[in-house]
């Protein structure tokens, strides 16, 4: 602010005063108002189950409208007894081994297929992508109708004059198991490899003709060019598929096998959902999903140190 003031003879003489300072800006506070709810929901819906596990793992709880009394340690003595859960241990830990690299490999070959736009390249896109439109009980059907002992895989062997191998494929302990990880790759490797097509597609074509230019053949440059670049996207997508294939299983087991014949492909999540609604030993299920729950937080810290980008 500018004032005028009288000088000795008469002169005016102009004097800057400080301006008064600004005031602060308000702060808006609409964009936490509208998160309330959804942190609500989050903590009541998420971290509250969360929590849950942990309490009643510690709980001697043998069925809902029952009595409830502490247990201690007591579950996890008893879970790590019981021959049940070591067989559960090494199914979903063969699950896991087995189906991961397979789907993951196979699909970002597939996907880096699909990225090079071959004739027909859109319908191809579609035929990966219906696995993952198909509900999982219309999937175990589907395998039921395959690999029952008068399905079609069977007749099959029979046509071709290999009917001595025919088997009760879900009934066996040596190939139950293994039906149900061709499952899992089945219904994941189309889907995935859609999302590795997607995310190559996004790749600058640059770095694909400078490879072509310095004599570098699709394989090469699928691994050492291309594979480099999504790397990150790669620990995404496998994170997410080790958590699918590490918890859903149970779905598939349930409709298939019930985890037999005996424990032959009983995996933890069937292990958590057997013993909580059909032994109705909560206790018991929850320490089994503790365990599930720290075996899922360790292979997403691993897979996320693996695909971690090293530029």
């Amino acid at each position: 602010m500018t004032l005028l003031s009288s000088a000795p003879g008469g002169a005016s003489v102009a004097r800057k005063t400080p301006s008064a300072p600004a005031a602060p800006p308000r702060r808006k506070q609409g964009g936490v108002i509208l998160a309330v709810p959804a942190l609500v929901w989050y903590l009541v819906f998420m971290v509250g189950p969360l929590v849950a596990i942990f309490v009643i793992a510690a709980l001697h709880w043998p069925g809902m409208l029952q009595p409830v009394s502490f247990a201690g340690l007591e579950n996890v003595r008893t879970v790590l007894r019981d021959p049940v859960f070591m067989d559960a241990v090494t199914n979903t830990t063969v699950q896991l081994v087995v189906a991961l690299p397979l789907m993951i490999v196979g699909a970002y070959m597939l996907g880096y297929y699909v990225a090079q736009q071959p004739p027909g390249h859109r319908v191809l896109r579609y035929l990966l992508f219906i696995p993952g439109l198909i509900s999982t009980p219309a999937k175990a059907m589907v395998f039921y109708a395959v690999l029952s002992p008068d399905g079609l895989f069977n007749g099959a062997l029979d046509k071709v004059g290999l009917g001595s191998l025919a088997d009760a494929w879900l009934a066996s302990p040596s190939t139950a198991l293994a039906c149900l990880i061709v499952l899992d790759v089945w219904s994941g490797i189309g889907f995935t490899a859609v999302l590795f097509a997607a995310r190559l597609g996004s790749v600058p074509d640059e770095i694909g003709e400078a490879a072509q230019l310095d004599g570098a053949g699709h394989w090469r440059a699928m691994w050492r060019i291309h594979f480099p670049v999504i790397r990150d996207f790669v620990g995404v997508v496998t994170m997410l598929q080790f958590l699918w294939t590490l918890f859903g299983s149970a779905q598939n087991v349930l409709l298939l096998t019930q985890g037999g014949p005996g424990s032959s492909s009983t995996t933890l999540s069937f292990l958590v959902y057997q013993k909580a609604f059909i032994a109705a030993d909560l206790g018991y299920s929850q320490t089994v999903g503790v365990f599930l729950f720290l075996v899922g937080l360790a292979g997403l810290l691993t897979i996320r140190r693996v695909f971690r980008q090293s530029y």
